[in-house]
């Protein structure tokens, strides 16, 4: 069975940082690629990052484009979402997603590209 688990989340100032995990358990993760989306109370879902299932090619929502970096370990299972100068704008409950796939590009930006959803983490950022 298939399990994403995401940690990390978390109460920050605005101008700060926080390193999102998202653990995977139960795939062949290099089989994998993944994604982190965010959705703000009353607000639709968001793209956020993806990474593709080597870690060779990764894509950035434009609001977090220069702040935030995505990354994967296919040993470790598991997919980081590193967020710097933080704005009280990115507070949203942060969701990572997982996709199989054969090839390195794939409609990242799509929820409904992903089989597989983490719980989510929560990230607040205070003015």
């Amino acid at each position: 069975q298939v399990h994403l688990v995401e940690s990390g989340g978390g109460l920050v100032q605005a101008g700060g940082s926080l390193r999102l995990s998202c653990a995977a358990v139960g795939l062949t993760f290099n089989s994998y690629a993944m994604g982190w989306f965010r959705q703000a109370s009353g607000k639709e879902r968001e793209f956020v990052a993806a990474i593709s299932r080597t870690g060779g090619k990764n894509w950035l929502g434009d609001s977090v484009k220069g702040r935030f970096t995505i990354s994967k370990d296919n040993v470790k299972n598991l997919v980081y979402l590193q967020m710097n100068y933080l704005r009280p704008e990115d507070t949203a409950a942060y969701f990572c997603a997982a996709r199989v796939t054969n090839y390195e590009s794939f409609p990242y930006a799509s929820g409904s590209s992903y089989s597989y959803w983490g719980q989510g983490a929560q990230v607040t950022v205070s003015s």
